[in-house]
């Protein structure tokens, strides 16, 4: 009687399992790690400026503010932003309320930034393709090579993006640096209601802007 083999049916089935058992492996890697995939800043050195993105009151702005009292910059950008409807119904009335993008330069000043380092550009940025624009233009005219660009934690990765599609064919290179005084936490994201909203949040948005979607 000759030997007998070994069912297929059984081998497939380790296979298979096999094969399930990695995917889940990968899928939990991917899980943990997808607040670092967010967070990814680049090594800090010195540049020419230093560009403090919209979105925030202070939190990236008083780490630009620092990085160029370390001396990480001769130059500190601060991103104009849309005002909102309150303030412009105040303007409509008359009533004096202050930008905030002049709060922070008076902050500035009073933390000993001199008034001449502080660039406020015209445009109004209303996305970070916007404000992409603005470090193309900036960097033109005043010949920079490389410009610090701060920014919320979970924002670098879609922000990085924007930046270097802009800057495609320039000799400007971007350094991505993210607040320290953002609480977010990459290591353990899905402990935090805030770190889940903002990378709930966040994950369309690069999506969109890998496809040529983002404005």
């Amino acid at each position: 009687m000759p030997p007998r083999s070994p069912a297929s049916g059984g081998s497939l089935r380790r296979i298979v399992l096999s094969l399930c058992a990695v995917a889940l492996a990968l899928g939990v890697y991917a899980f943990l790690e997808l607040g670092s995939f967010f967070a990814n800043e680049d090594p800090l050195q010195k540049a020419d400026a230093i560009m403090a993105l919209a979105g925030s009151t202070m939190v990236r702005q008083l780490e630009a503010a620092d990085l160029y009292l370390a001396g990480y910059g001769g130059r500190i950008i601060l991103s104009r932003q849309p005002r909102d409807g309150g303030e412009l119904a105040l303007a409509k009335r008359g009533i004096p309320f202050p930008e905030d993008i002049e709060r922070v330069r008076a902050v500035f000043m009073q933390l000993g930034i001199p008034e001449d380092a502080i660039l406020v550009p015209e445009r109004i940025h209303n996305n970070t393709a916007a404000e992409a624009v603005t470090v193309r233009e900036l960097s033109g005219r005043y010949g920079w090579r490389q410009v610090i660009v701060v920014s919320s934690t979970y924002h670098l990765r879609r922000a990085a993006f924007a930046l270097r599609r802009e800057l495609r064919g320039t000799e400007v290179d971007v350094i991505m640096r993210g607040s320290r005084y953002d609480r977010a936490n990459p290591e353990r994201w899905w402990t935090s209601r805030s770190d889940v909203r903002e990378i709930v949040a966040e994950a369309p948005r690069l999506v969109a802007y890998v496809l040529g979607l983002g404005a």
